[in-house]
């Protein structure tokens, strides 16, 4: 996790999947403790969002709650889609890159 500012970004890469899914969600919430003004969740390398990491995403930005505001990198289709299949993008903010998340 690297600091811009105010915001923490949180890259991440490979499979969120069954097995890795709790270590994202660790990783989310851990970050979350610190209380950032922003978190931004670059997905911009990850080959496969599963279901498992579409509910770490939900479970941290219900954490996220009105303290922290909570983004989303995704650009490439394996990440887009499953966010939009599920709705999700209507909830969470998506951005193509991180410097769109970071200027919000």
């Amino acid at each position: 996790m690297e600091k811009q500012g105010e915001a923490a970004v949180l890259a991440v890469s490979g499979e969120i999947d069954m097995v890795t899914a709790p270590e994202f969600e660790e990783h989310l919430l851990n970050a979350l403790r610190g209380k950032p003004g922003t978190l931004i969740v670059d997905l911009c390398d990850v080959d496969f969002l599963g279901s498992a990491g579409l509910s770490a995403l939900v479970s941290a930005y219900r954490q996220a709650g009105d303290e922290t505001k909570f983004r989303v990198v995704a650009k490439s289709s394996t990440t887009v889609r499953p966010l939009q299949l599920t709705g999700l993008d209507q909830q969470i903010p998506v951005f193509a890159s991180r410097e769109e998340a970071l200027a919000g």
